[in-house]
């Protein structure tokens, strides 16, 4: 098979083209634990030369590693090699294995393998090709790249390909940013998987059921060799030092890292008070969607309880906080507060002074019912409040969405007037506290673990 890419040429009269070949190799005996992938690919007799890249399945990689290993129940050794459920939909799973891969099942492959046990991935896909190329250099005398291969879903996309999980001696991604294309359009974000584009064509002549686990691609010797470099991701180190694991997203900038029901639980998770932001300014447009999100939480009927001030200039910032410091003033000292306890407490509570951006979220009391009784209007003004929670929880949740951190603090619930006044607000509105938004200066600490059955009775 011939395709795109580096190396070959045109007969006479024919202009050069790119071009390169993959063909399966035969002769590859039953790997078993202990193996050494390597003597047994040069036993083949490849023919091998320099500038050759090997595609070696990761079936038999695990088989030569012992990395078989008895399963009565596949699903236990899912969770075993499993550290993070990305989605789940029925039994099916894909999750984020101990090789940091995004995948379904965890790798654990029950195919091509005795009943009763099951394939794991190697535990290290780049040192496994690392030790089969070298392993060819001390054999045959030749420098190639490796690339060892498993088979992926994709997301937004049906059918199954091969990727690059592991790797040595190649360039898995190409960076192509800061050139330009064929019109000399610049080139902004163009990082090619050279790695994953590589293991697809193998996987066209090895096939899933011909028993050839090893393709070798020639004419591709532009991104093979010890002193290449690695692409984006690689931290500019040589190519062996990227490897596979180069082309893993890393959590910052993957944009799709959790399914749908997996992302709520994991926003409610990382929905955390910071009380220490940055300079950074604050998008007003992702506020607005946090906003859009809060306005779903449920209320009493049919109602619409929330109003978020967004209190975006710093004229009506500072003189919200200047005008609330000095209410809480008054109260400490009508407290019979020292003037030394009080300045303490106001530096300890000034987290809304801190952050670049501030929200007041208010409660209306608009369509509640009036019954003129005190136990059930009491009940009446309840619900209202509750539903008032709920849709700040909506709002800081949908904040941490945003990667944009939160602390929500009680001030405006002491100092109603105060408010009202400053802000220029309506009678009907009562502040329920602030929310002080930025971007976190520290990551925040870690949450000591809660037993949820501690929080739960059953009757």
């Amino acid at each position: 098979m011939s395709g795109s890419g580096g190396g070959g040429g045109g007969g006479a009269g024919v202009p050069s083209v790119p071009a390169f070949r993959v063909w399966a190799l035969g002769g590859m005996p039953e790997v078993r634990a202990g193996d050494d992938l390597a003597k047994l690919i040069a036993a083949t007799g490849p023919g091998l030369v320099d500038g050759d890249i090997l595609l070696v399945t990761s079936k038999i990689v695990s088989k030569a590693e012992g990395r078989v290993v008895e399963a009565a129940d596949r699903e236990a050794a899912i969770d075993a090699e499993t550290i993070r459920v990305v989605a789940r939909r029925g039994t099916l799973r894909i999750v984020e294995n101990r090789q940091g891969l995004v995948m379904a099942a965890a790798g654990v492959d029950a195919s091509n393998t005795a009943a009763g046990t099951v394939l794991l991935l190697p535990e290290d896909p780049d040192a496994s090709a690392r030790r089969i190329r070298e392993g060819l250099r001390d054999a045959l005398g030749v420098d190639v790249g490796v690339v060892v291969t498993d088979t992926f879903g994709r997301p937004w996309r049906n059918g199954l390909t091969d990727v690059a999980i592991g790797a040595a001696g190649v360039r898995v991604l190409e960076d192509l940013r800061g050139g330009s294309d064929a019109y000399g359009n610049p080139l902004n974000a163009t990082v090619v998987a050279v790695g994953d584009e590589l293991a697809a064509a193998g996987d066209l002549v090895k096939g899933k059921t011909e028993g050839l686990p090893v393709a070798v691609v020639r004419g591709l010797s532009r991104v093979v060799g010890g002193g290449a470099r690695g692409g984006a991701g690689a931290g500019g180190s040589d190519v062996e030092d990227a490897g596979g694991r180069a082309l893993v997203r890393s959590a910052a900038d993957d944009m799709f890292r959790l399914g749908t029901s997996e992302a709520v639980r994991e926003a409610v998770t990382l929905r955390r008070t910071v009380r220490d932001f940055t300079a950074e300014p604050v998008d007003p447009a992702a506020v607005r969607r946090a906003v859009a999100a809060a306005v779903t939480a449920p209320a009493p009927h049919h109602t619409t309880p929330w109003r978020f001030v967004l209190v975006e200039s710093q004229g009506a910032r500072v003189a919200l906080l200047d005008a609330m410091r000095d209410a809480w003033v008054a109260d400490l000292r009508a407290d019979g507060k020292s003037e030394e306890s009080i300045a303490k407490r106001v530096r300890r509570g000034d987290v809304l002074r801190r952050a670049p951006y501030l929200v007041v979220p208010c409660l209306v009391m608009d369509g509640s019912h009036v019954y003129g009784d005190a136990r059930r209007d009491a009940a009446e003004r309840e619900m209202f409040v509750v539903a008032a929670g709920a849709g700040v929880q909506n709002f800081l949740v949908a904040l941490a969405g945003e990667r944009l951190g939160s602390a929500w603090v009680s001030s405006t619930m002491f100092c109603r007037e105060v408010v009202r006044e400053v802000l220029a607000l309506p009678e009907g509105w009562d502040p329920m506290g602030a929310v002080a938004v930025g971007h976190a200066a520290t990551p925040p600490k870690e949450r000591p673990a809660r037993d949820a059955e501690a929080f739960v009775e059953v009757r």
